[in-house]
């Protein structure tokens, strides 16, 4: 998607990846063998996903489904369970993986429970509006000095595919000249570390222009 120029992914929501149809659940619940051991099977796919978005060179929003949480409490000798609050529908610990977390009510009131930005932890509940997303966007970026060239540069090292650098060649014309040596070195980076993919080993499409903004 960035390579069309977004500069913003919002996944709505990320709890499909876990609990939903094809997500990590549905799929392990599949799986024959020992339940235990094929969590490792099953694992990688979603650490994939987690490093999708930690890498993204994009700002990336996520909402989550939330469900009642309840633990075991011995009462009378007794496990019942108890009602502790509200859980997110995904892997534990994947709140640690944002850089700003926060919780709505059934009336769309927010507070911080994971806040690195310093703006909204330990403040009273509030509405979010197109104020608080300015804020938010005011302190990504803080201290930003890339140029759009810089920003361009670092999109083309984050393409992992001749696909995807050929897609962010083609939607982006005003930087195919000026870029073109990274573009080129990129993809026989990508074709030596790829050495496995016949396919972009027998390519032989070289990044030129033919006036239209299209590659040939």
């Amino acid at each position: 998607m960035y390579q069309e120029g977004a500069e913003v992914i919002i996944i709505d929501s990320i709890s499909h990846e876990w609990e939903g149809s094809g997500g990590i659940l549905d799929i392990h619940s599949g799986m024959v063998g020992n339940s235990f051991t094929n969590w490792s099977k099953v694992t990688p796919r979603h650490n994939a996903f987690v490093q999708a978005i930690l890498q993204s060179p994009v700002h990336v929003i996520a909402t989550t489904r939330t469900k009642q949480d309840y633990i075991l409490s011995e009462r009378n000798g007794k496990q019942v369970p108890e009602k502790v609050g509200l859980k997110s529908v995904t892997r534990d610990g994947m709140d640690y993986e944002f850089t700003l977390v926060m919780d709505l009510d059934i009336k769309h009131n927010a507070v911080a429970s994971k806040d690195r930005t310093g703006l909204f932890m330990d403040k009273p509940e509030f509405r979010l509006t197109p104020a608080i997303g300015e804020q938010i966007l005011a302190w990504c970026q803080q201290g930003s000095t890339k140029s759009p060239e810089e920003s361009f540069t670092e999109q083309i090292q984050a393409c992992n595919t001749y696909q995807e650098l050929k897609s962010l060649f083609t939607h982006n014309p005003k930087f195919q000249q000026s870029h073109l040596h990274l573009f080129s070195k990129r993809k026989n980076d990508l074709v030596a570390a790829n050495a496995n993919l016949a396919a972009i080993n027998s390519l032989t499409t070289k990044f030129t222009t033919n006036g239209n903004g299209n590659s040939k």
